[in-house]
């Protein structure tokens, strides 16, 4: 931090982003000894490749309308996850649905972290009035509904990317207020933010240089979180026909598009469907195991 009060905050030179280093070796050994968290790292890995080299990868154009319409899955097929009812790829598609997902939950996770981080250090660190006035006004959003947020926007800007993002967005501001407050609270007492104090340091300095590298931990495990979370948000929109444009595809479109076709292509609502249930399975195993690596309070405060 170049400064004269380095020495204040604890293990400044063991930590990465605020997260002790030991801890990486403990989330190394937790991935080896749990299969379900190895299942959900390679699953997360899987997933992240899928979505990023799908421009490369997908064997076909997604949006080409030139294929046997309904085809089943064969492996002995140019299209061995079947196509769907207008003769596109369905194995494309599921591939380009992936960076949907993957871009929007990132960017609702993003976001509602920047502004549920700032609103809560905020009020965790100066406390009395300012912080019952934040989390008044985090209770107002926690009471809004989400989905109606969503719809509002749509009916007002139409159907984008950018409407669903701030929608689920929006949704997640209060966890991670709520959670940074919790953290704040405590740390703001610890000796090294009162010395800190003593010598004339800044509130902005101390938050951002002191307080909120202590309290990354839980934020890396909250953010896995609702990440799996924003994607079944996503996919719930757009299965409503209320998320990005119909002609976009996304996991929760493909549902939607084949819910009246299961009878006869029910390829193309259940293999979508059971990508979106190993995908947010595979990270919350990857979320249970930060958490297990991370939360000092279940390992005795080590």
């Amino acid at each position: 931090m170049g400064t004269e009060y380095d020495n204040y905050s604890p293990d400044t030179e063991n930590t990465f982003f605020g997260v002790r280093l030991d801890r990486f070796d403990r989330l190394r050994e937790t991935i080896s000894a749990d299969r379900k968290a190895l299942f959900g790292l390679i699953t997360v890995i899987g997933f992240i490749l899928a979505a990023v080299l799908a421009p490369e990868l997908a064997p076909f154009d997604p949006m080409a309308q030139e294929y046997t319409i309904m085809q089943p899955p064969s492996l002995t097929s140019a299209h061995p996850l079947g196509t769907d009812s207008f003769g596109r790829d369905l194995l494309s598609r599921i591939m380009f649905g992936a960076r949907i997902s993957l871009g929007v939950s990132l960017g609702a996770v993003f976001i509602a972290a920047v502004i549920g981080v700032t609103l809560g250090l905020v009020a965790g660190y100066y406390g009395g009035l300012v912080d019952d006035t934040i989390m008044r006004f985090i209770d107002v959003l926690w009471a809004f509904p989400w989905l109606l947020v969503a719809i509002m926007l749509v009916a007002i800007f139409g159907q984008s990317v950018w409407n669903v993002i701030i929608a689920i967005a929006f949704a997640y501001i209060d966890d991670f207020a709520r959670i940074i407050r919790g953290e704040v609270l405590s740390i703001r007492e610890e000796e090294f933010v009162m010395a800190a104090k003593s010598i004339g340091v800044d509130d902005v300095n101390i938050m951002i240089d002191e307080v909120l590298p202590n309290a990354v931990a839980p934020l890396i495990v909250q953010f896995t979180v609702l990440v799996a979370r924003a994607m079944l948000a996503e996919s719930t929109l757009s299965f409503l026909g209320i998320g990005v444009k119909p002609t976009t595809p996304t996991w929760g479109a493909l549902l939607g598009q084949g819910r009246s076709l299961i009878g006869q292509a029910w390829w193309i609502s259940i293999i979508p469907g059971i990508a979106i249930v190993i995908t947010v399975l595979g990270i919350n195993l990857f979320g249970d195991a930060l958490r297990d690596t991370f939360d000092v309070r279940q390992r005795g405060g080590s």
